[in-house]
């Protein structure tokens, strides 16, 4: 981003902080944010109406979550955006976000083709949790994540697997 485009951003954006377990945004809001990560983990969740969950990928300092493909084609949002831990975000309404990115068509084609990169992760993952075994799905998750390695508690990790946090433990001490 130009210094520029950093001048015509930065007035836009707010700051905000978030205890391990708040929710950014919710399944379902019609308000929808773009998040930028500062410091900390947030995970994108689903649920069904009984309560089970889904983890559907977790980003990290550096990284953005955003609710850009629901907001342009007008529906509520399809997952939660959770902190993972304690989590400081630069965030701002997504109408914004989309006039700031109609200013910066660069930007807007780098953004789009980001969200199109994060729905394919997303769609490789419910893949393989339906192709690979539990030893498989571990082996993937280190080998496409390894910055991820040792950040995420157990749990979420087994969750994000759908495994136990017991068969977590034992694959991870059987395959060092």
């Amino acid at each position: 981003m130009s210094a520029a485009q950093w001048a015509d951003l930065e007035p836009l954006v707010a700051i905000a902080d978030y205890h391990k377990g708040d929710p950014l945004v919710r399944q379902g809001d019609e308000e929808m944010e773009q998040f930028f990560i500062l410091e900390g983990m947030v995970k994108r969740v689903v649920s069904n109406p009984q309560g089970r969950e889904m983890i559907l990928r977790f980003a990290a300092e550096t990284e953005m979550d955003t609710s850009y493909a629901a907001w342009r084609m007008r529906t509520p949002l399809p997952y939660s955006i959770v902190a993972v831990t304690k989590v400081r975000t630069a965030e701002m309404p997504l109408p914004l976000w989309a006039e700031f990115l109609d200013r910066h068509p660069d930007l807007k084609q780098r953004f789009e083709y980001e969200v199109m990169r994060l729905m394919s992760e997303v769609m490789a993952h419910t893949i393989t949790l339906h192709l690979l075994d539990a030893p498989g799905r571990l082996a993937r998750f280190q080998r496409k994540h390894p910055e991820l390695a040792g950040r995420i508690p157990k749990k979420e990790l087994a969750s994000y697997l759908n495994l136990t946090p017991e068969t977590l433990s034992r694959l991870k001490k059987k395959l060092g």
